[in-house]
């Protein structure tokens, strides 16, 4: 007989491996995105609802989930199976909008606390009618778990009644399929009229995948057809390879015409029979416990790559959209250092300046237009990288998540950065030009403005800064001309490096805050292989 194994170390492995999978993101919409996505949650709930808590406790209940399709009745088959209404059942749809888990008194502190589905809000009132109201105020019903004790079940079983799992309402969908996670046996009800209905065979095909211990339950056949329906629905479950699946059939009755009543003893006596020898017999709980457990166990090998790929893929496109940042702005900076050599700031209202310059234009007007064209060139160059990544992102369809589509409102443009930028370069040049020239020896010393604005000229102007230097060392020396245009230079190229990475760390700021790195493929494997090992 197989046991389970429930050794510390094997435990630690797996609450590692829970930590890798809870930390994985897939924010990028690629085509396998919301399958991983929808993978990554429904396997967080099998660890965090099932299998962690499981093995942790072996000894604690079985809990047999129901679920299946929107008006299956499985409300009113769970109030037949404990033999009093614990689940409200009725013609509306959705009905059970609030999971009803009915266990013996003995047992009630195994699911009081948060041993399972610790995210449920347990609401228990020991008489409380089926229909009345438990929530507390403000409670989302859709988050809550009603405890019910009932002694007509046996100690060691629980049984859970589930929303439906096509419910029309998206949260009872999600919280079905999370409940399902927390089975030690699935019990999926369909009916006659609906068994080859897709989602209830999406349930199987999942239970079959994870071997888990599943039983299924065709329910409200008509007496006279339940020979052909039978018979029609078991050679779908052999050709779907569940053949050995255990069966059973509940008849078309008056008491389940309208949710409202308890189906006879002998209807659900095989289920009730099957379920409670699974719980009491020592041989057969073992083996659903190991079957289920270690079919989850089993299908973390095909799973966790799965997610480590999806994981991988968001990191490629990230990098792919980050490239796209990174060449536009270096063709950028590149070439703005070009334009800045063959002196194209220098046009123009600023080249206008410069020609009327000393006598028909001040040093700080000369400045001003230098400034302005310096901040036109540099706006321009962020534009024309924009524009690029834009095209290379247009291409891209990571580049269509929300977040990256959706320009946040900032109280600054690039215009008024670039602005603020060029003008503090223009400052510390004016700092530098007056320390060059408190230090000569000089009963009358040039205006500092003007040094500034003549150093400024033969920085930007490329070609034509021939006259602005000569001008320059006229005023101040050559020794000390060389030393400005040296001090000088150093700063224009700090300023166009730290234009250009602001602008590009800016553009790239929503796609860093989705934080897609390349760790957690590796780490998802790894937890999986130190689990193996573990194994």
């Amino acid at each position: 007989m197989v046991t389970l194994d429930v050794r510390p170390q094997l435990l630690d492995a797996l609450s590692a491996l829970r930590d890798r999978v809870a930390a994985a993101r897939f924010p990028l919409p690629l085509a396998g995105a919301p399958r991983a996505r929808a993978n990554r949650d429904e396997l967080l709930a099998q660890l965090d609802d099932y299998l962690v808590p499981r093995l942790r406790e072996p000894e604690a209940p079985l809990l047999a989930v129901v679920g299946g399709s929107t008006g299956a009745g499985k409300s009113t088959l769970v109030n037949s199976l404990v033999g009093r209404r614990v689940s409200e059942a009725g013609v509306l749809r959705p009905t059970t909008r609030t999971p009803v888990l009915v266990c013996h008194s003995e047992d009630h502190h195994w699911f009081s606390g948060m041993r399972v589905l610790p995210d449920l809000t347990r609401v228990w009132v020991p008489q409380q009618e089926p229909g009345d109201d438990l929530l507390l105020p403000g409670e989302d019903p859709a988050r809550v778990l009603r405890i019910e004790t009932a002694d007509t079940l046996p100690p060691g079983l629980a049984l859970l009644d589930a929303p439906d799992i096509d419910s029309l309402v998206s949260d009872n969908r999600v919280l079905a399929a999370e409940l399902v996670c927390a089975a030690d046996i699935w019990v999926m009800v369909t009916t006659a009229a609906r068994y080859a209905d897709a989602v209830p065979w999406h349930l199987l095909r999942t239970a079959k995948e994870y071997d888990v211990t599943l039983v299924t339950v065709l329910d409200r056949v008509p007496h006279q057809v339940v020979s052909e329906v039978s018979r029609q629905y078991g050679a779908l479950l052999t050709k779907a390879g569940l053949g050995d699946l255990p069966r059973f059939t509940v008849p078309e009755l008056p008491e389940s015409a309208w949710g409202g009543g308890l189906l006879p003893a002998t209807a659900v006596a095989p289920l009730r029979t099957w379920l409670v020898h699974q719980a009491q017999d020592p041989a057969s709980r073992q083996h659903v416990l190991a079957r289920t457990a270690y079919g989850v166990l089993d299908s973390l090998k095909a799973r966790m790559p799965e997610l480590a790929g999806a994981a991988a893929a968001q990191y490629a496109a990230a990098l792919r959209l980050t490239t796209a940042v990174d060449r536009a702005y270096d063709s950028e900076h590149t070439r703005v250092r070009g334009r800045l050599k063959s002196g194209a700031v220098l046009a123009g209202n600023a080249l206008k300046r410069w020609r009327a310059f000393p006598l028909d234009c001040t040093a700080g007007e000369l400045l001003d237009a230098l400034v302005e064209s310096l901040s036109a060139l540099l706006l321009c160059a962020v534009t024309a990288a924009d524009e690029r990544v834009d095209d290379a992102w247009r291409r891209e369809p990571a580049a269509h998540a929300p977040e990256l589509t959706r320009r946040a409102p900032s109280p600054e443009t690039a215009e008024h950065r670039i602005g603020m930028a060029v003008r503090r370069w223009r400052r510390e040049l004016e700092e530098y030009a007056d320390d060059e020239v408190h230090e000569l020896d000089r009963t009358v010393a040039p205006d500092p403005e003007a040094v500034a604005a003549l150093v400024a000229t033969a920085l930007l102007s490329g070609r034509r800064a021939r006259a602005a230097g000569e001008s320059l060392a006229e005023r101040i020396g050559a020794h000390g001309a060389l030393r400005l245009r040296d001090r000088g230079g150093r700063l224009l190229t700090e300023l166009l490096d730290r234009v250009m990475q602001t602008e590009r760390e800016r553009r790239l700021a929503p796609l860093d805050a989705l934080d897609v790195h390349p760790e957690p493929q590796a780490e998802l494997i790894a937890a999986l292989s130190v689990l193996q090992k573990e194994r």
